[in-house]
């Protein structure tokens, strides 16, 4: 990314990969500095909005209050590069296009119309829980899940595992989600839960732990924890 951003200074693609990047690697400053750079050059880009929003959480949760003291300076976009990426014909096809679902969705990223089903498959697999019908909503998830790899459908479709007593797919689409949201809260106490019944309790307890650092006060994962310490 770096070396894009040398050739085609303020090119959007490579400043929104190097901040899901950074986000990896969690280095929060880095990545808000980079999502807030993109927003200089498109404020409609909805993916580095939605970076900006996590990232202010999470430097929010490390730094306190006075998180926006600590960053690194935010270069200031000329008015030469936010014209170039306005222009779709300056030879940058598709630049306004949100490349960042690429992280999650697979190397080549999805299509807009494919995150859109996605999110259509999702919602109805919601329904399908809400009625009780888990063993359907699993196809569901499973279908939106091929289209855009999404933190919230794991951990909806982990928490279906968890009722059919599939166990073992509970918790490996925890880990998914995880790999997406490494504090994700959902997916460390829907992972603890699949572990205590599979009887890794060592585990177990780990998870909760990593929730407990998040959420210091969530009831059901201290009692989850009572419950691991006394198996």
């Amino acid at each position: 990314c770096r070396s894009a951003l040398d050739l085609v200074p303020f090119g959007i693609k490579p400043l929104l990969r190097r901040a899901a990047a950074y986000e990896a690697l969690e280095r929060y400053q880095l990545a808000y500095v980079d999502y807030k750079t993109v927003l200089q050059v498109d404020c409609s880009i909805q993916a580095a909005h939605d970076g900006v929003n996590r990232m202010t959480k999470a430097l929010l949760e490390k730094d306190g209050v006075n998180w926006r003291q600590k960053l690194p300076p935010i270069p200031t976009v000329p008015v030469s590069a936010q014209m170039r990426w306005s222009i779709p014909s300056a030879g940058a096809p598709g630049a306004n296009t949100p490349p960042a679902t690429a992280p999650r969705g697979g190397p080549g990223g999805s299509t807009a119309a494919g995150t859109e089903r996605a999110r259509t498959l999702k919602e109805e697999g919601n329904e399908l829980v809400k009625k009780g019908n888990h063993k359907k909503a699993v196809e569901k998830y499973s279908e939106s899940l091929k289209l855009n790899q999404e933190c919230a459908t794991y951990t909806n479709r982990a928490l279906c595992y968890l009722t059919l007593k599939q166990y073992k797919e509970a918790a490996q689409d925890c880990t998914e989600a995880l790999r997406l949201d490494p504090k994700n809260v959902k997916a460390l106490y829907r992972r603890a839960q699949a572990l205590k019944e599979l009887k890794d309790y060592k585990s177990s307890i780990a998870d909760i732990k990593s929730l407990l650092k998040t959420e210091p006060k969530n009831t059901a994962a201290l009692r989850l924890l009572q419950e691991l310490n006394r198996a």
